[in-house]
């Protein structure tokens, strides 16, 4: 074996003694934090005793090590090319590693910013239809719309001010157009001009809602259907994003060590060079195509 072997593959293995320090410091941290719960709860409240306290500590352990690794999901990046770099004896996985992890936590971001989107959507339907129920019973608007808002917690971030407007007989249709500026919270908007017509005009408020509450529903629906129709445009996606791995799987099953002469030789690469740009290419129009789908 090489000198040059040996010197990227302790590379390797030294990145890969820095990922498990770094883990086994967080598990320290955490076993801290949960102690000191454990003394406050012991010396405030109660705590539960025997086998029930030790599931109840465990299970809030493995919710907090859940929340943790959701935030970090990114960084699963760098033990991922530290393996490749172990068995292909070169640095160059933990570079592409380290240059994903930014990538990953962008994309893992937006998604999570559009899963949180289409929930805030989906609270704001079930406000309006909370809201109708409640004047149907009988109830004030003001009155109505605090005890849906508290409920459904379609307001976010603005709901203080809302039900302030609500309660204290202040502009309740521009507070809740700037709860309708939050992500996600279009149909506010519409429900600011039931309200405001409702006002002024003395027509009925419920009546409105209602109407607004089937839109919502219906175009929440339609994007849905739109969705499971693409899943299959979005599994191709995903299929052609798995060739190349399957196919350096393939051919070190075959024996032909693709990782050796991917990563040590110019001709190897020069074609990991040139097949990364355009499988990143090609899964970058992919993903277009489908999303602009998506848009119309």
């Amino acid at each position: 074996m090489s000198t040059t072997g040996l010197a990227a593959r302790d590379v390797a293995q030294a990145a890969l003694a820095v990922c498990a320090v770094v883990l086994f410091w967080e598990v320290v941290e955490r076993r801290r934090v949960t102690g000191r719960a454990r003394w406050v709860l012991a010396g405030g409240v109660a705590v539960l005793p025997g086998a029930v306290g030790g599931r109840v500590a465990w299970a809030a352990v493995a919710v907090r090590w859940w929340a943790a690794l959701r935030g970090r999901r990114a960084w699963l990046c760098l033990p991922v090319a530290g393996v490749f770099a172990v068995l292909g004896e070169s640095p160059l996985p933990l570079v592409a590693g380290a240059v994903a992890v930014p990538v990953v936590g962008r994309r893992l971001r937006a998604a999570e910013r559009r899963k949180e989107r289409e929930a805030r959507a989906g609270r704001v339907v079930a406000l309006c239809g909370a809201v109708v129920g409640e004047l149907r019973a009988g109830w004030q608007p003001a009155q109505a719309l605090a005890f849906a808002a508290r409920e459904t917690g379609a307001l976010g971030e603005e709901e203080a001010a809302v039900l302030a407007a609500a309660r204290f007989g202040g502009d309740v249709p521009e507070a809740l157009r700037r709860a309708a500026g939050q992500d996600g919270a279009d149909g506010l908007a519409g429900m600011a001009a039931c309200w405001q017509v409702a006002v002024d005009g003395g027509a009925g408020l419920a009546a409105g809602l209602d109407r607004l509450e089937s839109a919502l529903r219906d175009h929440r629906e339609q994007r849905e259907r739109l969705r499971a129709e693409l899943a299959g445009a979005w599994a191709t996606v995903a299929v052609l994003a798995v060739l190349p791995l399957a196919g350096v799987a393939l051919g070190a099953a075959l024996g032909a060590d693709p990782l050796r002469v991917l990563l040590h030789t110019p001709a190897g690469l020069g074609c990991l060079v040139v097949g990364g740009a355009l499988e990143a290419t090609g899964l970058w129009w992919a993903a277009r195509i489908v999303r602009g789908g998506e848009r119309a």
